[in-house]
């Protein structure tokens, strides 16, 4: 099925597109090479090629098996040719079930569903929204709900005098605007509620890096993956790094970054090791230097000089570091995507802040230091790391439990295994049953 593919621009060839999309390897298909290119400007390269390779296999499905009034779908159609084409994609080729409601419909993923539904909805989503701003799709985008929009926006303006705008919240005449629940999605997946991961294997950096030695990674490499693992960052946040980032920090064990959703903004910055900063530094002063078209070292690089160069002396990609990390992967016979190094990163961290803190309050006090250095939006997001620490301290207190119950059992069966006591008297005194032995019960006896 697969007639849509991309191909990177040759070393050499000159054009506004560093990447372009082709309908049967010969013909420039512009819709999603210009989608591509425009995704890039609002969130990052890695997000943007995600996005891409979720729409390709769509694309060519739509060529060969969709079917709206006995016709096949074209991308520019109309809004109702396009949630049609999508709906039958979601059901046919995703293994998903699609039910009605009013002026949307509910998505419920399968075991025969991939993973990837969410990301194929939202890149699609996010398709019809760049060629729409492109001004090379007229219509509405078919993948919003157009009522829902309308909804919240009367909830928001609408207050308690009739035909008056609502007043504002400081006025305290108005009720608190609710909460909209649903998204603004026209097909809603229901049962797909993303929940961070928790990988709690104390030495999987170290098994990374023996494999990656064991691969012949490069410096670069080396130091990218200590990185990954010692800040908690997204790949794209440390292979995009520049020199000037390093610069710009008083410490130089810190370089600032962007964040997702901060469309290249420096909002944020990563702390790593010394020993990470000694690999950096050499890394910079041989390895790079020698592929610098310049020949510079560190201290005479420019800050817009990009921190990872590939052999050609050109900015190092994501696609081309994956090449690298899957084969490390491949060689250590772990199933790690590299975006669990930043769940590895939370789970330790955390660890260290229960291990170390002496009060609640300093636990507390060193959760919103990590909430902040992660940008978290959602500040919830860190009671599922939490409830796994619960749940570990229960199974720590039930382990104490049962091993106590099973010293009570083996301190019993001696007792019964034990001698006979001679025939005496029973004295009970309170719970407890005491034997007594003959002797001394005559002697109590003596003492009435």
């Amino acid at each position: 099925m697969a007639k849509y593919q991309y191909y990177y621009r040759p070393k050499g060839i000159k054009s506004r597109y560093e990447l372009m999309v082709f309908y049967c390897e010969s013909q420039p298909f512009l819709p999603l090479t210009d989608y591509y290119h425009d995704c890039i400007g609002r969130n990052n390269k890695s997000t943007a090629l995600t996005y891409l390779n979720c729409l390709l296999p769509f694309f060519s499905w739509l060529d060969q098996s969709s079917n709206y009034q006995g016709k096949r779908v074209q991308w520019d159609q109309p809004p109702e040719a396009i949630r049609v084409a999508a709906e039958d994609y979601l059901r046919q080729e995703m293994g998903c079930k699609v039910r009605e409601n009013e002026t949307f419909k509910f998505v419920n993923r399968t075991n025969r569903s991939p993973k990837t539904v969410s990301l194929f909805l939202s890149a699609l989503k996010s398709f019809y929204k760049s060629l729409i701003q492109l001004k090379q799709y007229k219509y509405s985008n078919p993948l919003i709900d157009s009522y829902a929009i309308l909804d919240n926006y009367k909830s928001s303006t609408e207050g308690v005098r009739k035909d008056k705008p609502r007043m504002p919240s400081e006025a305290g005449t108005e009720d608190a605007i609710p909460h909209r629940r649903m998204t603004d999605s026209y097909f809603k997946l229901i049962n797909e509620e993303w929940q961070p991961e928790i990988i709690d294997d104390p030495y999987l950096p170290f098994r990374i890096y023996k494999a990656g030695k064991k691969v012949n990674w490069s410096l670069r490499e080396v130091v990218i993956a200590r990185m990954l693992f010692e800040t908690g960052a997204r790949v794209s946040e440390v292979i995009e790094l520049t020199i000037g980032d390093y610069r710009s920090r008083k410490s130089y064990q810190e370089v600032s970054t962007f964040n997702k959703g901060s469309h290249g903004k420096k909002v944020k910055f990563l702390r790593f090791s010394k020993d990470t900063v000694k690999l950096l530094m050499k890394y910079l002063n041989t390895e790079r230097k020698h592929f610098d078209k310049l020949n510079c070292g560190f201290e005479n690089l420019p800050n817009e000089a990009p921190m990872f160069l590939t052999e050609l002396g050109t900015p190092f990609l994501y696609e081309s570091w994956y090449y690298h990390w899957s084969r490390a992967i491949k060689v250590s016979g772990i199933k790690l995507n590299p975006h669990k190094t930043r769940h590895w990163f939370v789970t330790t961290r955390l660890r260290e802040i229960y291990n170390t803190s002496k009060t609640e309050a300093e636990i507390n006090q060193k959760k919103m230091e990590l909430i902040k250095y992660i940008h978290w939006k959602d500040k919830n997001t860190i009671d599922v790391y939490e409830h796994y620490f619960d749940e570990e301290k229960h199974r720590k207190s039930h382990d104490q439990m049962l091993e106590n119950m099973a010293k009570r059992e083996t301190e019993y069966l001696q007792q019964k295994s034990e001698k006979k006591l001679k025939q005496g008297s029973f004295v009970f005194d309170n719970k407890e049953k005491i034997i007594i032995d003959s002797e001394i019960q005559e002697l109590l006896d003596g003492l009435e």
